[in-house]
C-alpha cells in the first residue's frame, strides 16, 4: 500500500431494515430513524440513517479493505446528504498518508443525491502491511 492508492469501492444497499437495525443497535431511538410518518411530519421524505450506523459502515469498509489485522485508531467523519431507504451508498477511499505502521485513508460515501459521508480514518496496519 502506498500514498495515493485507491481502495476498491463498496456498494451498500440502503434498506429500511439497515436503517432501523442500525438505530436500534446504537440505541438511537429518535423517531426519524424508524417511523416514516413522524419523519415526514418533521420535514424528511422518509426515515434516514443515523451517524452511528454510518460510522460503523465506514469502519467496516476500512477493515474489509485492509484486512482483519488492521486496527481503527481514529474515525473522523462528517455527514452530508441523508441515506434514505431504496438508495445505494458507494464507499470509496484513498490512502493519504503512511507513517510507519499507521495509515490515514480519506473516505467518501456517495448516494443518489450527493455525498452522504466524508472523512478520514487513521488505522494501524498489521505486520507486513495491508492484505
Amino acid at each position: 500500500m502506498r500514498v495515493g492508492d485507491a481502495l476498491p469501492p463498496l456498494e451498500i444497499e440502503v434498506t429500511r431494515t439497515l436503517i432501523v437495525a442500525g438505530a436500534i443497535a446504537s440505541r438511537d431511538y429518535q423517531d426519524v430513524h424508524h417511523d416514516a410518518e413522524l419523519a415526514r411530519q418533521k420535514g424528511s421524505p422518509d426515515i434516514f440513517m443515523n451517524i452511528l450506523t454510518t460510522n460503523g459502515l465506514v469502519g467496516r469498509y476500512i477493515t474489509d479493505c485492509l484486512g482483519p489485522g488492521a486496527v481503527l485508531r481514529k474515525v473522523a467523519i462528517r455527514l452530508g446528504a441523508p441515506n434514505y431507504p431504496g438508495d445505494t451508498m458507494v464507499l470509496t477511499g484513498s490512502v493519504e498518508e503512511i507513517a510507519g505502521d499507521t495509515a490515514t485513508v480519506r473516505v467518501v460515501g456517495a448516494n443518489g443525491i450527493g455525498r452522504h459521508v466524508t472523512g478520514t480514518v487513521t488505522v494501524t496496519l498489521p505486520p507486513g502491511g495491508a492484505r
